[in-house]
């Protein structure tokens, strides 16, 4: 890489970043008025779309992401030819997703996957998500805009990083990830869920842990870390080597749904 990767906290100041990724190289901006956590670039986004592209896969996959803030993981995906459904509250989609993602096409290769963007509000209960809404999955304000090349269930990955911060928002994303993984597995050929990836900067421990234990009690997830060598592996091979002390708080969790419970 010609550049360096910076980890998120020392660019905060930075209303754009010129950030390469494999043979790709994304300008990205951002916006950290405080307003939103998920208009600015967070340490989580850096390790999740560098630990992603090492699973192995013999063909390209199609991923929900939840809460895709700047368009990072998004962007980084699609360039290896995974299709990408990037979802955020629809401030964040207007602040920085939208015009990322648009901004940013011309830069990724050619055989690169799709990625749409759509607004999906955690706290709509999954039975009134609409697929077919080409701008919302689930939103309070949006009025449905069908469309019929969409992309939908069933998902071969879901992912998502940076979003466990605030209490109130831990069952509606677990709900979330449930739903996805629910229909997916409904919908796929094979019968199996998707694993669910979830980047989490240990930042309030009591809420990471109470997240990870409602996962396995109450939506009945078998809950893997990731070990952080491989974790570190992974970045290195990106081109990305920073000081220990600089991402030392990063955990990858892999959910998988487990068979042999339902939620009701």
């Amino acid at each position: 890489m010609s550049l360096a990767v910076l980890p998120a906290h020392h660019t905060k100041h930075l209303s754009a970043l010129n950030y390469p990724f494999s043979s790709s190289s994304f300008l990205l901006n951002q916006n950290n008025d405080g307003t939103s956590n998920g208009t600015a670039l967070w340490l989580g986004a850096q390790c999740l779309s560098l630990f992603l592209p090492t699973l192995h896969s013999k063909s390209p996959r199609r991923v929900l992401e939840l809460g895709s803030g700047i368009g990072l993981t998004a962007l980084a995906l699609s360039s290896l030819g995974w299709d990408v459904v990037a979802t955020d509250t629809q401030h964040v989609i207007d602040t920085v997703l939208y015009a990322n993602i648009r901004n940013n096409m011309s830069r990724l290769p050619f055989a690169s996957g799709k990625i749409q963007i759509r607004e999906l509000d955690w706290t709509i209960p999954p039975d009134e998500w609409d697929w077919s809404d080409q701008r919302a999955i689930a939103s309070s304000r949006s009025k449905p805009s069908p469309s019929t090349d969409l992309l939908g269930p069933p998902f071969d990955l879901v992912c998502t990083a940076d979003t466990i911060y605030d209490s109130a928002l831990v069952e509606p994303l677990l709900r979330s990830i449930h739903a996805v993984c629910t229909c997916s597995r409904s919908k796929s050929s094979t019968s199996r869920p998707p694993p669910a990836y979830i980047c989490i900067e240990r930042r309030d421990p009591a809420l990471t842990d109470r997240f990870l234990a409602e996962a396995r009690s109450v939506w009945h997830f078998v809950v893997e870390r990731i070990p952080h060598r491989k974790v570190g592996k992974a970045m290195q091979k990106g081109g990305v080597d920073w000081a220990k002390e600089e991402w030392e708080g990063i955990e990858i969790w892999k959910l998988t749904l487990s068979s042999s419970k339902a939620i009701h």
